[in-house]
């Protein structure tokens, strides 16, 4: 068959990458007017904001750092790899304040601060997350990529993502991966976009809300992202282990089949 005669995938879901970009570059437009506006209003100069960014940022209003913050993490996505969790810990801090002044119990400010950073964040890694849904999804619309769904580590990788998607989704955006496959499978695998932005927001806001928590609480600052770092690391590793074990001893049982009818028989 030749490659001009193979049809790209039909569309998933009905899914138009165009609108989703515009309103995303709209989105963008919102958030950023603003933010411009603010930092215009604000005591600092643009040279200051250019050379002394970390020591200005800290000293701004909470409505310039939550701008940011948001802005920030709706860029950082699978093909824009940027670091997160030194921008949620800073936003989190005690000096950032973005909860400050709303009250005098400890409690009260340190939940506040939690769910306001939470909050923010998951809306802001959700919309990467969906970036990243409608790229692949424009990606598998070429048949040499699509290609990907006929091969058996798709179908044994989309066998094992069947039996709980939600919830694996929602586990892989608690861990704190740089790139997340799992991400790309699901849209490799047309999982519905709605539940697919639920379980990242559900992920990222249980991430963020434990990192901003531990930051403000315990006034830890980047040693809260390290040290939850390494526990999510060993959790990930200890939760992962059993299924993907799983998942290779077919391939190994097979390969000690064939090695074993290529062997000779003694008589």
């Amino acid at each position: 068959m030749e490659e001009s005669s193979i049809k790209p995938d039909p569309l998933p879901d009905n899914v138009s990458v165009r609108r989703w970009f515009a309103f995303y570059a709209l989105l963008l437009l919102l958030m950023g007017a603003p933010l411009v506006v603010l930092i215009a209003q604000s005591p600092f100069s643009w040279s200051q904001w250019v050379h002394e960014t970390e020591t200005v940022f800290r000293q701004t209003t909470p409505a310039i750092k939550l701008l940011g913050f948001g802005i920030y993490l709706s860029i950082c996505c699978t093909f824009c790899p940027l670091p997160t969790g030194w921008i949620v810990a800073g936003v989190a801090t005690r000096e950032a304040a973005v909860a400050g002044g709303i009250s005098g119990n400890v409690a009260v400010v340190a939940l506040l601060t939690t769910v306001t950073v939470a909050l923010v964040g998951a809306i802001g890694s959700t919309i990467a997350n969906l970036n990243d849904y409608h790229v692949m999804t424009w990606m598998l619309r070429h048949h040499r990529i699509a290609k990907l769904r006929h091969t058996r580590t798709y179908r044994l990788s989309a066998r094992w993502f069947a039996k709980s998607p939600f919830f694996i989704l929602v586990l892989f955006n608690i861990i704190p991966i740089p790139v997340d496959v799992i991400r790309m499978l699901a849209t490799t695998y047309r999982y519905p976009r709605g539940r697919f932005a639920g379980a990242n927001f559900v992920g990222r806001f249980i991430r963020y809300a434990v990192i901003a928590f531990v930051t403000w609480f315990f006034n830890l600052g980047w040693i809260a992202v390290v040290a939850l770092l390494g526990v999510a690391v060993l959790l990930a590793t200890h939760r992962l282990a059993p299924p993907i074990k799983r998942l290779l001893r077919p391939s190994a049982n097979r390969a000690e089949e064939k090695v074993s009818k290529a062997m000779p028989t003694q008589e």
